[in-house]
């Protein structure tokens, strides 16, 4: 399924649909970012999808990497809630998603690098040359608050 991502956009479509949705930041120990390539937008971004139903989130993050990445995960804490009615997700199957996302760190503790369905490629990348990559402006909003040391969560 494609997906269109519109943010701050007014010629966005008017959103029909909101999911609770996790996304993670998981850091090696080296400092690297676990990133995919995702094959719905080709940009790359940081593991993450819907919570399904009789999952809580903690579990839902735990699920999503791994099924992204091949990586096994501890979830450690909140980096935020992302929830910005600027930004929508239009699907090609006509629904159109209001962002809401909850944004965790997370640590690695096994598996191997693997892509999926949803990931065409998936790396560790220094935070320095995430420059060099194509993120959407909220997913690199959700690394930047993730990458820095603090207790408090970000919210939107």
């Amino acid at each position: 399924m494609g997906r269109t991502d519109y943010f701050n956009d007014p010629g966005a479509p008017k959103p029909n649909s909101l999911k609770p949705a996790v996304s993670a930041v998981v850091r090696d120990t080296e400092g690297r970012l676990l990133m995919i390539r995702r094959t719905d937008n080709d940009r790359y971004a940081i593991p993450g999808g819907a919570q399904e139903c009789g999952e809580t989130v903690a579990q839902a993050v735990v699920r999503e990497v791994d099924e992204e990445t091949g990586i096994r995960v501890d979830v450690t804490s909140l980096v935020g809630v992302f929830s910005n009615p600027a930004h929508v997700v239009a699907f090609s199957d006509g629904e159109v998603r209001q962002e809401f996302s909850l944004c965790f760190r997370a640590t690695p503790t096994g598996g191997d690098l693997r892509a999926s369905s949803e990931s065409k490629e998936v790396l560790w990348v220094a935070p320095h040359d995430l420059a060099c990559l194509d993120i959407h402006p909220s997913i690199r909003l959700r690394i930047d608050h993730g990458l820095r040391d603090r207790a408090e969560p970000f919210f939107t």
